[in-house]
């Protein structure tokens, strides 16, 4: 037997002599890499230009994220923090392509310059600057304040610092104010409403950029109960739907044994591009609801109101879908939304014009 094994293995070594030497298997050859042209190209993925962190802790963490591309070879990679040298790469698995993370632990509040700088094998230089801040924890700016979230490339809810459950793959793109929350399908965020509803009224403001090609139809903010059939007798929903020359913005709302329409509040009309939604391509919506009371803005001004039988009766509604009807408001195809939506406010109280006017001012 173990005479076999070694006249196999004889003979699997003349096969391969043979082939070699037929032309079979051509032999590994050194390719010159050419002469080095261009320096190379650094781009800072994180933190990007004027991207605010905040946190509880005064003194906190960030993941540098890079990379850097060069024709020949990358020699060296230089991270450095507001003058001073944080760390330098030089060993690289690609020698051409370099995707790099360092973890920054001493980040105070205040501006900050982030440099980065790489050389290549000739000695040729590169370097790219961001300009980033971390603030301190964000305070409610307005009364009864009870959620923020400005999307500025994350999804942190501000007042509470906490991460919302993400369901899909939503992006980033730019906002009304820095960046903005992008639609992806089947995406949506979702928050408990604990702490965030009460019987005392509701409120939300945001900035809308309308993508109305894929789906025609959406839900915006949706606050309902699971039920088989969905059950509108309870919550607040804001949805959207129509075609490319008319979108109808409506809201709907349950008292517990009624629910009440507001279908159109409001219609952006003819030209509707993906996006823009109209010639101003961010808007704003505000939607303020007493407990007898419900009022409409676009842009600050006043598009309708209207008495209810209120207050909202929020009996099982223990999610906030942000950018989605579902879970709960899915049926009707208020399926996950495109558009982008920026600068979000959830109030637990009516919010009045002269507060809504305020809050617009501040952001336009």
């Amino acid at each position: 037997m173990k005479n076999i094994k070694y006249i196999l293995a004889f003979l699997v070594g003349i096969v391969f002599t043979t082939a070699c030497k037929s032309g079979y298997i051509d032999p590994i050859k050194a390719v010159a890499a050419g002469s080095d042209q261009t320096p190379p190209t650094v781009t800072i993925n994180y933190p990007f230009e004027g991207k605010v962190i905040q946190v509880k802790e005064e003194v906190t963490s960030i993941n540098i994220q890079l990379k850097v591309t060069d024709d020949i070879e990358i020699g060296s990679i230089v991270v450095n923090m507001d003058g001073t040298d944080l760390t330098t790469f030089t060993s690289f698995l690609d020698y051409r392509i370099a995707i790099e993370k360092y973890l920054f632990t001493n980040l105070t509040n205040g501006n900050h310059v982030l440099k980065v700088t790489a050389t290549d094998k000739s000695g040729k230089t590169a370097s790219s600057s961001v300009n980033f801040s971390k603030a301190a924890p964000y305070n409610a700016k307005y009364d009864g304040e009870v959620l923020y979230m400005p999307f500025d490339g994350d999804f942190m809810e501000e007042i509470s610092l906490t991460l919302p459950t993400v369901i899909g793959t939503p992006g980033f793109a730019d906002g009304q104010k820095g960046k903005a929350y992008a639609g992806a399908t089947g995406a949506y965020l979702s928050f408990p409403t604990d702490g965030i509803v009460g019987s005392n009224g509701f409120s939300v403001v945001l900035w809308y950029n309308i993508n109305n090609v894929a789906p025609n139809r959406a839900g915006i903010l949706t606050i309902s109960p699971p039920s088989v059939g969905g059950d509108r007798t309870k919550g607040f929903r804001l949805m959207r739907e129509g075609g490319t020359t008319s979108q109808n913005i409506w809201s709907n709302i349950g008292n517990g044994t009624d629910e009440f329409w507001y279908n159109p509040f409001y219609v952006v009309s003819t030209p509707i591009t993906s996006p823009p939604a109209n010639a101003a391509g961010w808007w704003q919506i505000a939607v303020s609801v007493s407990p007898t009371h419900v009022s409409f803005y676009i842009n600050g001004v006043s598009v309708g109101e209207n008495n209810w039988a209120g207050p909202i009766d929020w009996t099982s509604c223990s999610q906030i879908s942000i950018a989605s009807g579902s879970p709960n408001t899915d049926y009707w195809g208020h399926l996950s939304d495109n558009s982008m939506i920026d600068e979000l406010r959830i109030f637990n109280k009516a919010i009045s014009a002269a507060e809504v006017q305020s809050i617009y001012n501040d952001q336009k």
